[in-house]
């Protein structure tokens, strides 16, 4: 028999070194790659000694022990695949020199070293990859030198079609596994991406949950305990007004409850609607300042470009909203921070900006940085605009500047 080309079993290999018929990709243990190594040496070992039964004739060398044992040596250095595919290769080459050099049919030896190159060129490397095929070209000569009987033309074609089904097809296989690699990291990359998005919008819905509760119900609870304060106080001698206090009390506490109401809901498992809120108009931002004139303050409220021939001018929906929210948290500060001076409260609307003006004349009597601040340059920054704020010499004065051009898109 003569070196004849074949495709031997298809060993599927993997970036890491290691072979096997299962795709390491999918997790599958090292254990199935040795599995399916042993059952091709096996195979391998059993058609030896059918094959063996013909050699030994014509021109070649009985195989006897020896050629068994190199027979036996190029099957079992298949085992060596899984860790090390060049090893294979350089020992099934060395056997096909031996056997030629001995005077032995090439027999099963042929086989070997086509798979050991496959594997090689499946998962190994440049370098090792270059010497592989150096070995296995090696063993082409020596048999080609040594072997007894005649090497004609369809031998070589043989060995050159086993040669580059091993080399082409392994270096395929290769490339379609660097290619698999690299599609899992682009799809972890973008899985990765993706979560880190949803994260940010999680946080930024969390933020903007604060804003609205800090500023909602941060402003409603200070109303109320300054009218309960209020009311008490004069209730034994002027117990219309005490009542009227009561009144209000109510009325901001209701208007409080229902704005807790719509942003539990939407902290809710079944409810995934975005937190809808009803838009604010200036009208609202009057009552906010008779709210706070009800607890005793001096509040002023200027409205500059925002009628006109007695007819409204509302601003557009999100800048009123904006403006609604400054507004009552500048109130709350002043009440609650205030030296007790008198309020003015100013909004502007001229060409495409809207001013917002709160002035404490008392100015504070500490100054303790807290949420209020911050909630009010983001809710200024998410609208394109911003906001300033500061002791003077007026006393405190909040200021912020909201592009309606921004809002309006």
């Amino acid at each position: 028999m003569h070196w004849l080309g074949i495709e031997g079993p298809a060993f599927d290999g993997a970036g890491d070194g290691t072979i096997g018929a299962v795709d390491t990709d999918d997790g599958q243990p090292v254990v199935h790659r040795r599995l399916v190594a042993i059952v091709v040496a096996a195979a391998l070992g059993a058609g030896a000694a059918n094959v063996a039964l013909d050699l030994g004739e014509g021109a070649y060398r009985d195989p006897g022990a020896a050629g068994f044992g190199l027979a036996a040596l190029s099957v079992l250095a298949l085992l060596t695949i899984p860790s090390s595919p060049l090893i294979a290769v350089a020992v099934t080459s060395g056997v096909v020199a031996i056997n030629a050099m001995v005077g032995f049919d090439i027999g099963v030896v042929q086989w070997p070293p086509w798979i050991a190159l496959f594997a090689c060129f499946a998962t190994c490397g440049a370098r090792d990859r270059a010497v592989g095929a150096a070995l296995a070209a090696a063993a082409v000569a020596s048999y080609v030198g040594f072997d007894r009987g005649d090497v004609d033309l369809s031998i070589g074609v043989g060995i050159a079609t086993s040669f580059l089904i091993a080399v082409v097809g392994g270096d395929a296989l290769r490339a379609r596994r660097a290619v698999a690699a690299s599609e899992r990291a682009r799809l972890a990359a973008e899985a990765r991406e993706q979560a880190s998005a949803a994260e940010r919008v999680l946080l930024s819905e969390r933020a903007r949950l604060a804003r609205e509760l800090h500023d909602a119900l941060g402003h409603a609870v200070n109303v109320m305990v300054l009218q309960a304060g209020v009311g008490g106080r004069v209730f034994d001698d002027n117990a219309d007004y005490a009542r009227q206090a009561l009144g209000t009390i109510e009325t901001v506490g209701r208007d409080a409850l229902g704005e807790l109401d719509r942003m539990l809901a939407v902290l809710h498992p079944d409810r995934h609607e975005e937190l809808e809120l009803a838009d604010p108009t200036i009208d609202d931002v009057a009552e906010l300042v008779d709210r706070v004139r009800a607890t005793g303050h001096d509040v002023e409220l200027r409205l500059d470009g925002l009628t006109a021939d007695g007819a409204d001018r509302p601003l557009p929906a999100r800048s009123a909203r904006a403006v609604h929210r400054i507004v009552q948290e500048a109130l709350t500060n002043a009440v609650r921070h205030g030296a007790g001076g008198a309020i003015t409260v100013e909004i502007g609307r001229i060409d495409g900006e809207v001013t917002v003006v709160v002035r404490n004349a008392g100015g504070f009597a500490t100054i303790t940085p807290g949420r209020g601040l911050v909630n009010m340059r983001e809710r200024a920054r998410l609208e394109g605009g911003s906001l300033d704020a500061g002791p003077d010499e007026d006393g405190f004065t909040v200021v912020a500047r909201l592009p309606l051009a921004r809002v309006d898109a």
